[in-house]
């Protein structure tokens, strides 16, 4: 224990240890954090969904005729008929031939890597993947090729040489969730079929945001092909939670037989299931909510950029906030908390040392009252560091904290 002790005293001095804030409602543009609301600019609900009452009334009536709890594992006696209604559900609205659900976005990764790689494979992997999908490589105990972000010459180079491996799989994020661009797909696609690869993309944060209709990366960079295998949430953008994997039928059913992940997990409960069916109907006919959604994103990233912001013109709805070092971008993300603007510091090791930021996420929920009241709160930082100001007055009916009041640590 004395270690341990040692080793939470240096994260504290690197100013990388963490804290739970728990909040106290449901989640929306704004929350409440104990007795005081404020506005959420860090959260991944992104169409704003995770309490629309659509969703909330479909997860009550399946409690009602279902209960909660599944009871057992899908393969024992766990498959219930929302879990089978929803994967017919997100295989039409992801274009593919099956799908099969899973408990997270984790254990999808998890599952669907471990069970397709072996000693005899190799995977070729963006250097800025999401960790379940590093984990899940390292955990196959494949062999994992790194490619520099988004660098086609390299995995190019790295897939000429890949020969002797008897299956291979490039395996990238669709929106990468803390820089927000996105996978060149198209140029993806084109190597994967000059070297007879496989293409798994983790579609997590532009499933129901990206694409005319919903479906993600894919139809929002207009790319088709049968080489590619999807992995999304239902827990961002749908409101939900959840996984599943999408692709041809065979490719279920060999998960359904070899998905450690799969296979030994208790089903979703139900009504979560009969929730995020609700999700996808809502997130196929979303056009308004997604407009909605990417209007707020540009007025937030003009509105930064005119604040002194350097912030990326990417495509998604992710908007990062490079600070540097973890002490600064601390210091920023307290003074919003401070002022009622709810925003995490993001910090080693989910990002590279001196790449700290703010994270930030408009949704299709907030309003340009509250996206204004958040960036005249930022502009009042860089005026108090730099020109000795102070923080703005909340506008009338936000119910958030003043500068003068202390919020609960």
């Amino acid at each position: 224990m004395e270690n341990i002790r040692l080793k939470l005293e240096e994260l504290k001095e690197a100013h990388l240890y963490r804290e739970l804030k728990t909040v106290t409602s449901a989640q929306g543009a704004s929350v409440m954090l104990g007795k005081k609301e404020y506005i959420l600019l860090s959260s991944n609900n992104y169409l704003g969904l995770a309490d629309d009452e659509r969703i909330t009334r479909a997860a009550g009536e399946a409690l009602t005729r279902y209960g909660f709890g599944a009871g057992a594992s899908r393969l024992i006696s766990g498959t219930m008929a929302p879990h089978v209604e929803l994967e017919r559900a997100i295989a039409k609205f992801k274009g593919t031939e099956a799908a099969l659900l899973f408990n997270s976005g984790y254990s999808a990764n998890l599952g669907l890597i471990s069970a397709l790689a072996g000693r005899n494979d190799v995977i070729f992997s963006d250097k800025l993947n999401h960790a379940s999908i590093i984990d899940a490589s390292i955990l196959s105990h494949t062999k994992v090729r790194r490619y520099p972000h988004k660098d086609m010459e390299i995995l190019e180079k790295f897939l000429k040489n890949s020969n002797r491996y008897a299956r291979r799989m490039i395996v990238t994020d669709g929106v990468f969730s803390m820089d927000g661009d996105i996978a060149p797909l198209k140029e993806i696609v084109e190597l994967a079929e000059k070297y007879d690869t496989l293409v798994i993309v983790d579609d997590a944060h532009a499933t129901g945001a990206l694409g005319e209709n919903g479906r993600g990366t894919l139809e929002h960079l207009g790319v088709e092909s049968d080489r590619v295998i999807q992995m999304g949430t239902l827990s961002k953008a749908l409101g939900c939670f959840g996984a599943f994997v999408a692709g041809k039928r065979d490719l279920i059913d060999y998960l359904i037989n070899k998905s450690r992940a799969f296979i030994y997990t208790t089903a979703l409960p139900p009504a979560i299931a009969a929730a995020a069916l609700a999700a996808i109907r809502i997130a196929k006919s979303g056009k308004k909510l997604r407009k909605k959604l990417f209007e707020n994103v540009e007025f937030m990233r003009d509105g930064l950029i005119d604040a002194g912001f350097k912030v990326p013109n990417h495509d998604s709805q992710i908007i990062p906030v490079v600070i540097g070092k973890a002490e600064e971008t601390l210091k920023l993300s307290q003074h919003l908390y401070d002022n009622g603007v709810f925003i995490q510091a993001i910090r080693p090791p989910t990002v590279p040392k001196g790449t700290c930021r703010l994270r930030i996420t408009p949704t299709a929920a907030h309003t340009k009252e509250q996206l204004r009241y958040a960036l005249d709160v930022m502009r009042g930082y860089v005026a108090q560091c730099n020109l000795g100001g102070f923080p703005p007055t909340p506008p009338t009916g936000t119910h958030c904290t003043s500068s003068s009041s202390r919020p609960p640590q």
